[in-house]
């Protein structure tokens, strides 16, 4: 359980651990897991998109309060999923990976309404984070997260329902226990590609030198060149 209380705890926390954060690069750390432990999913489970038999599968361990995870879905986010996990060529799921208490209560109110809001609420808190996780005082960054959260209809009683579900604060930190001590997930935002750990808000142009080649060549666009290059016969 969460409280109002316990939320505001680390607020300050949450502004100074997000700006020291390295912007890694796709090369700083390329690491494998182990596929079974990686695959294992939390107690509330996974949130899939795009298809099982994919073959490129991406785990993504973000904060709600970190701010290069917030660059990353506001700048990579939306081309990767049109390109890639939209067409079904890649299948993805956001883990839970809280760096202070306000982030674990977002991860809350993100997995109160079931798996089709989870991603809607993520997406609607990382677009809107500065204004509700770096406000500043008098303002509270719970209050701003309730007001922020009406949008998705969450209203006062159900909001404060969520923030005491016992189970989901458990589960959600569970799920950062298992990252930190079993994957070795040191900083956000951290991805598993196909199994390989990369730290750090990755551009499109980097997803796409690691994802391009497991996919190999798009059959539409070899369709394509094989059209220009065709002569038509000449009839005479």
């Amino acid at each position: 359980m969460i409280t109002r209380r316990d939320a505001l705890k680390l607020t300050g926390l949450a502004l100074g651990t997000a700006a020291l954060l390295p912007r890694l690069t796709f090369e700083a750390l390329a690491q494998s897991a182990d596929t079974a432990a990686l695959m294992q999913p939390g107690p509330l489970g996974d949130v899939w998109l795009g298809p099982a038999d994919a073959k490129v599968t991406i785990i993504e361990y973000a904060s709600m309060t970190c701010s290069h995870c917030a660059h990353f879905h506001a700048t990579t986010w939306p081309v990767l999923k049109e390109r890639y996990i939209d067409t079904g060529k890649v299948r993805f799921t956001l883990r839970e990976f809280p760096l202070d208490p306000l982030a674990t209560a977002a991860f809350m109110l993100a997995r109160c309404d079931g798996e089709a809001k989870y991603y809607p609420i993520t997406d609607l808190l990382f677009d809107q984070q500065q204004n509700w996780a770096f406000v500043r005082k008098p303002q509270s960054p719970v209050d701003a997260l309730e007001q922020l959260l009406r949008q998705a209809g969450f209203s006062k009683e159900k909001f404060e329902a969520c923030l005491k579900d016992q189970k989901t604060y458990a589960a959600i930190n569970a799920v950062k226990t298992r990252g930190l001590d079993t994957l070795k997930v040191e900083s956000t935002p951290t991805f598993f590609i196909n199994g390989e750990k990369r730290a750090g808000a990755l551009s499109i142009e980097e997803m796409e030198k690691i994802i391009k080649p497991i996919l190999g060549p798009d059959p539409a666009s070899e369709s394509r060149g094989k059209m220009k290059n065709y002569v038509v016969p000449s009839t005479t």
